[in-house]
C-alpha cells in the first residue's frame, strides 16, 4: 500500500560523474583506506592518532555521498513539493518552520548529548581497535539510518513520537509497549545525562558560570531571530558566538573573584537547578530558548571538535592505550565489568546507535524542518557529526598515560583515596603510574585530584589539554582543562533541555489516548502538568545518582547504555515495519539488518545484567550480596555505613527490573512488529497507514547546507514571485 504524493520529486536524478569528481572521490577513499589500514595491522609499534581521524573522516565523507543520498531518493523518495507539518500547522510553539542551518544546530545540539563523550572513554578500557571499529560502521550502517528514517517517517505523520507511531502503525498491543518502554527509557536517558553535567560542574564555579550564561544569550538570539531582525541568521550568529566567548573568558574571571563561592555549587543544589532549568526549558516557545539556545551550542561543538581534530593533525600525538586490552576478553574491568561483547555495543552507544536520537528525531526536529529533502542533511549528517565527537573522545582517552586513566576511571571503593593507594593498585593490573606523577597530572591542571573522576567527562578534558598545550604550550594546559569541562557540561545540557520537551510530548501523545485535549501538544494545561511529571521523574534518578555509594556513572551508565539500545531497537522495528508497509518490502533490509545485530547484542547485555552470577555484572547478585551483608550486620566495601548499604539494595533492584522489564516490553514490541509485517506480505489489503494527506509546499528551501545552482536559482524565482495559492 502507498500513499506517496502525485508529485515524486527526484532532485538527484542520475548523473554521469565527472573526471574531477572521480579522483576527489578515490583520494578519499584512499585516505579512509591507509587510516583503516594502519589501526588494524599495527602490532606493539607506536601509532599515531591522526590514522584514527583519517579513517573516520574518510569513511563519513564517503557514507554521507553515496549511501545517504541512496537512501533518502531512492528508498525514502524524500519530496521537495510535499509541505511538511511546520509548514501546514505552524503555531510559533511547537511548530515553526526554522531555517535548515538553525535546526540542524538545534537536532545535533539535541543528540549529541553525554553519550558520545562519555561512552567511548568509558570503552577505551577494552582498547582503541574495538570502540573505533563499532564507531565509524555502526554510525554508517545503523545510527545515522536510523535518524533519518525516523524523521522522514515522523515529518510524513505530523511530527508524530515513536511511540505513537508504533501504536498506530504496528497495533495497540505492541505500540502500547512501545509507547511505555519509550517513555520509561527515556526517563533514565535524562536522568544520566543530568548526572553527567553535575559531575562536571560540582564544585566549579567557572563552568557554572559560563553554562549559566548561554541561557539569557539565547533568549536574546530568540528574540533577534523572531522580532528585531527576522531572518538575520549571519547577524545573529556572530552576535552568540562573540557573547559565547565573552562568557567563557569571563567565567575565569569570576572563578577567580569574590563571586566565586556564589557559583561554586554542591551536586544537590545542581540537582535542583537542573530540573528547574528543563521545566523552563520545556514550556517555552521552541523560538524562544530551545532553538536558538542548541544553536549557539553547535559553534561551540564542533568548533571544539574540528580544533581537536587541527590539533590531532598538527601534534600527531600517539595512541598510548593498547589497542586490544585484557580486560577485553577477562570481563573484570575497574571502570565496568563484562565482556566486549556485549558491552563495548551498549556502553558506546551515542556515536554508533542511539535510541535516544529517534526520539528527537519524532520529537522537536519534525515539528520544526521545512522541507522533506532536509532530512538527510539533518537526520543522516547530523549523526555522523555525533559519531566524530565520539571518535575524537576515543582519540582523547587514549593518547593519555593508560595508568592516569584507570586512576581517573575506577570508583574510589576500588583505588582508595590516595595517590599512593591508586598507584599501587594500578600497577597490579600492568599499568605502571608513580604517585608523584598522580599528583603533578592534578597539579598541571589546577586541580587537587583527579582519582576517582568518573563518567568521562574529566578523563575527557584531560586529553583535550594534552592534546591543545602540545599546539599551545604547557602553560595553558589548565585552561584547556576547565575549557573542556564547560564544553562537555554545554554539550549534555542541549540534549537534557530538548529530551525534557520530546519526553512531554511523548506524555502527551499517550494521555491523549485516555484524554483528548492531551493530544494538542501545544494545550498550556496539558504542557505544564507533562512537564512537571517528566522533569520530576528524571530527577529522582538524578537524585538517586548523586546519592549512589558504587558511583552513580559506574551503576547507572550500563542501564543507560542498555536502555538506549533497546529504545534503538524499538526505532528500527517502526521503521522496518514502515517500510514493508508502505511499499517498499526489498529496501526493509536497510533498518532490518540494524535491527537484528541490535536486538542481539542487547537482549544478551540485558539478561547478563539480570542473572549473571558475577556481582560486578549482575545486578540481583550484586542486591542479594549486599542484603546478606544488612542480614548479618556487616558493611561490605565500598558502602560506608548501613544506610550506603540500603541504598545499593534498593538501586540494584530498581536497575534489575527495570532492565529485565525493558527486555521484555521490546521482545513484545519487535515479535508484533514482525506479525505485521508478515500480515502485510500476505495480505496487503488489510494495512491502513496514519500518513498526513499530501499538501503542495509554498516553501523553497535548499536541501543541504550549501545550495546547489539549482536551488539558488529556486530561491531567487520564489523571492521575485508573487504568494503562490
Amino acid at each position: 500500500m502507498r500513499t506517496d504524493s502525485p508529485r515524486t520529486a527526484s532532485p538527484q536524478g542520475p548523473r554521469k560523474a565527472s573526471p574531477r569528481s572521480i579522483v576527489i572521490w578515490t583520494l578519499v577513499a584512499l585516505v579512509a583506506a591507509a587510516g583503516w589500514s594502519v589501526l588494524a595491522l599495527s602490532r606493539g609499534e607506536e601509532v599515531s592518532a591522526a590514522w584514527m581521524v583519517a579513517a573516520a573522516l574518510g569513511s563519513y565523507a564517503i557514507a554521507y555521498r553515496f549511501y545517504s543520498k541512496f537512501i533518502a531518493y531512492k528508498v525514502l523518495k524524500v519530496d521537495k513539493t510535499r509541505a511538511t507539518p511546520a509548514e501546514r500547522l505552524n503555531n510559533g510553539i511547537d511548530f515553526h518552520p526554522t531555517d535548515r542551518r538553525v535546526l540542524l544546530g538545534h537536532h545535533f545540539a539535541a543528540i549529541a548529548g553525554a553519550g558520545p563523550l562519555v561512552g567511548p572513554v568509558l570503552a577505551a578500557q577494552m582498547g582503541y581497535l574495538p570502540g573505533t571499529i563499532w564507531i565509524i560502521v555502526g554510525v554508517i550502517f545503523a545510527g545515522a539510518v536510523q535518524d533519518m528514517v525516523v524523521l522522514f517517517f515522523s515529518t510524513r505523520r505530523d511530527g508524530r513520537s515513536l511511540g505513537q507511531m508504533a501504536r498506530e502503525e504496528i497495533g495497540p498491543f505492541g505500540g502500547a509497549a512501545a509507547l511505555i518502554a519509550a517513555f520509561a527509557i527515556m526517563i533514565i536517558l535524562l536522568g544520566v545525562l543530568a548526572l553527567v553535567i553535575v559531575n562536571a560542574l560540582a564544585q566549579s564555579p567557572w563552568g557554572t558560570f559560563s553554562i549559566a550564561m548561554t541561557v539569557p544569550i539565547a533568549l536574546l538570539m530568540g528574540f533577534y531571530l523572531r522580532v528585531l531582525r527576522p531572518g538575520r541568521v549571519a547577524e545573529v550568529s556572530l552576535i552568540g558566538v562573540a557573547l559565547l566567548l565573552f562568557a567563557l573568558v569571563a567565567g575565569r574571571w569570576v572563578a577567580e573573584s569574590s563571586w566565586a563561592d556564589t557559583f561554586t555549587l554542591a551536586p544537590l543544589t545542581l540537582v535542583i537547578w537542573l530540573v528547574a532549568y528543563g521545566f523552563i526549558a520545556s514550556i517555552l516557545p521552541v523560538w524562544m530558548l530551545l532553538a536558538p539556545r542548541d544553536y549557539l551550542s553547535t559553534f561551540m561543538k564542533i568548533g571544539t571538535i574540528v580544533l581537536l581534530a587541527v590539533g590531532v593533525v598538527v601534534s600527531l600525538p600517539t595512541l598510548k592505550m593498547d589497542a586490544v586490552t585484557d580486560f577485553a576478553s577477562q570481563g573484570n574491568g575497574p571502570v565496568f565489568a563484562g565482556s566486549l561483547f556485549p558491552f563495548v555495543f551498549i556502553t558506546i552507544a551515542c556515536g554508533a546507535l542511539s535510541g535516544f536520537h529517534s526520539l528527537i528525531s519524532s520529537g522537536t526536529t519534525p515539528k520544526m524542518i521545512q522541507k522533506e529533502t532536509q532530512v538527510r542533511m539533518i537526520g543522516y549528517g547530523s549523526m555522523l557529526m555525533e559519531s566524530s565527537v565520539a571518535v575524537m573522545a576515543l582519540v582523547a582517552a587514549s593518547v593519555i598515560d593508560p595508568g592516569l586513566y584507570f586512576a581517573m576511571n575506577a570508583p574510589a571503593g576500588v583505588i582508595g583515596d590516595t595517590v599512593q593507594n591508586a598507584s599501587q593498585v594500578v600497577g597490579g593490573w600492568g599499568y605502571q603510574i608513580s604517585p608523584d606523577d598522580l599528583a603533578a597530572a592534578a597539579k598541571n591542571v589546577e586541580e587537587s585530584s583527579l582519582l576517582s573522576r568518573t563518567g568521562g567527562a574529566p578523563t575527557l578534558a584531560i586529553g583535550v589539554s594534552e592534546i591543545f598545550s602540545d599546539v599551545t604550550g604547557d602553560g595553558l594546559r589548565a585552561f584547556w582543562y576547565h575549557f573542556a569541562i564547560m564544553f562537555e557540561a554545554l554539550f549534555i545540557l542541549t540534549a537534557l533541555d530538548a529530551g525534557t520537551r520530546v519526553g512531554r510530548f511523548m506524555l502527551q501523545d499517550t494521555l491523549g489516548n485516555l484524554y483528548k485535549p492531551f493530544k494538542d501538544v501545544s494545550w498550556k494545561p496539558g504542557l505544564v502538568i507533562t512537564s512537571g511529571i517528566v522533569c520530576g521523574l528524571w530527577g529522582y534518578f538524578l537524585w538517586v545518582g548523586v546519592h549512589e555509594p558504587l558511583g552513580g556513572i559506574n551503576q547507572l551508565f550500563p542501564i543507560f547504555g542498555i536502555s538506549n539500545q533497546l529504545l534503538a531497537a524499538v526505532a528500527l522495528a517502526v521503521c522496518t515495519t514502515l517500510l514493508v508497509k508502505s511499499g517498499r518490502l526489498k529496501w526493509a533490509w536497510i533498518t532490518g539488518i540494524p535491527l537484528v545485530w541490535d536486538a542481539t547484542v542487547t537482549l544478551t547485555a540485558s539478561w547478563q545484567k539480570v542473572f549473571s552470577s558475577d556481582p560486578r555484572v549482575g545486578f540481583f547478585k550484586q542486591r542479594s550480596i549486599y542484603q546478606d551483608g544488612i542480614d548479618r550486620g556487616e558493611i561490605v566495601a565500598p558502602a560506608k555505613n548501613m544506610d550506603d548499604m540500603h541504598t545499593i539494595v534498593t538501586n540494584s533492584t530498581v536497575d534489575g527490573v527495570l532492565t529485565a522489564v525493558l527486555a521484555l516490553l521490546i521482545v513484545v514490541v519487535i515479535a508484533d512488529a514482525t506479525r505485521v509485517c508478515i500480515r502485510h506480505i500476505r495480505r496487503p489489503a488489510l494495512s491502513t497507514l496514519s500518513e498526513a494527506p499530501y499538501v503542495e509546499s509554498q516553501i523553497v528551501a535548499p536541501a543541504g547546507l550549501i545550495p546547489t545552482k539549482e536551488e539558488r536559482e529556486e530561491v531567487r524565482d520564489a523571492v521575485g514571485a508573487e504568494p503562490r495559492g
